[in-house]
């Protein structure tokens, strides 16, 4: 089932980062229920959302004593909770971690935000596009003299935003087999991302980095690590950045002799190097380019469309994307050698009753071992 299997979680609904992060830990075998409103609205229009595979759902009027005292009951028996709301709003609910604490002192507190729970932006709306840009990495992405590229919303939701929730949920019950004491997880999104740029900061306190976009080795300023376009209007990636890998792109392109590649790590030649390479890539199509330079040390691959992806044979090989139901969907990640996880199921059609997820949980709890999941709180002595 996962190496998470027995662990399990209480997602209040949401909408994008929060249900990823959720779903990263049902792919791992946690036994996810989410929490969705009596009424909820399908912002996003679609039916089959597959943020939410594998999961349970569960239908609850937070608004009513009895929703609170359902919520309270299933986070007595659960290890995580998370919430992807501004701040205060589980405190007006009435379940605030201190709240939380009190029927699962070591219930992990999971909190999605975009500005963080405190700060002068913290009860402001936002989207991804703000949150990135705040934390300084939106201005690093696109050409010089050009406006900001926008790397749709996998940076900062998913990138800066859900893989930091579920690493902090994993370090926090970490911490918890030590002390038994749950704590909350404050991931920001503009926090997150602002950390993912930690080796660009380095190079720059080093010099080796300009605080321009499209001045820079890696921002496409450079002539070896750039896309480029092919006769048939398909667009190939090159990234041969050390010198063995450049020199062996440079003899299969017959450029190995050319004195205006004996300099390319210097920037002033960087434009016209680019120039050389843009002309001779549009001379071939891709499956040219493909055939000469895919799976050799040139550090060379086609820009596939989300579709193509899925059938490029190195994917399909390792089964990097599956279907389930019609849907075609990237597969669990990373892997283990032991304890795979896996797809582990399609997005709940309907709900079902808190009562029935509570006494399956009580009865897990009954036939468990002293070293199994559920009942945390109890079994750990502070």
């Amino acid at each position: 089932m996962g190496p998470l299997t027995g662990l399990r979680v209480i997602e209040f609904a949401g909408l994008g980062p929060a249900p990823f992060a959720a779903m990263l830990l049902a792919d791992m075998g946690a036994d996810v229920v989410r929490l969705e409103r009596q009424q909820s609205d399908n912002l996003l229009g679609i039916d089959y959302d597959v943020l939410n595979r594998g999961k349970r759902a569960v239908a609850v009027d937070l608004k009513t004593p009895d929703g609170i005292a359902t919520a309270l009951e299933l986070l007595s028996r659960a290890d995580v909770l998370i919430e992807g709301f501004r701040p205060g709003v589980m405190e007006r609910l009435g379940l605030g971690p201190e709240v939380c604490w009190q029927v699962n002192p070591a219930l992990v507190y999971g909190r999605m935000t975009g500005w963080g729970q405190d700060g002068p932006l913290a009860r402001s709306a936002g989207h991804d596009i703000n949150y990135i840009a705040i934390s300084g990495v939106l201005s690093a992405m696109g050409e010089r003299d050009g406006r900001p590229a926008i790397p749709v919303n996998l940076l900062g939701d998913f990138g800066g935003g859900a893989m930091y929730l579920a690493f902090g949920i994993m370090a926090a019950l970490y911490e918890c087999r030590t002390s038994g004491k749950g704590q909350v997880v404050d991931a920001a999104i503009c926090d997150g991302t602002a950390h993912l740029s930690t080796m660009l900061h380095g190079l720059m306190h080093n010099d080796r980095w300009q605080d321009r976009r499209g001045e820079n080795l890696l921002d496409g300023a450079a002539p070896h690590y750039n896309t480029y376009q092919c006769a048939d209007g398909e667009w190939i990636s090159i990234g041969p950045l050390e010198p063995k890998f450049h020199g062996e792109f440079l003899r299969c392109l017959r450029l190995q002799d050319d004195e205006d590649f004996q300099d390319y790590q210097n920037p002033e030649c960087w434009p016209r190097l680019k120039k050389r390479l843009a002309t001779l890539f549009a001379q071939r199509d891709s499956t040219h380019w493909r055939a000469l330079l895919e799976g050799t040390d040139c550090c060379v691959a086609p820009v596939l469309g989300l579709r193509a992806a899925a059938e490029h044979p190195h994917n399909a090989s390792r089964v990097v994307f599956e279907t389930h139901d019609g849907c075609v969907q990237p597969a669990p990640a990373p892997r283990f050698s032991r304890t795979p996880g896996r797809i582990q199921g399609p997005p709940p059609a309907g709900c079902q009753p808190g009562a029935e997820v509570l006494r399956q949980w009580q009865e897990e709890d009954c036939d468990q071992s002293p070293h199994g999941s559920g009942g945390t709180a109890g079994d750990v002595s502070e």
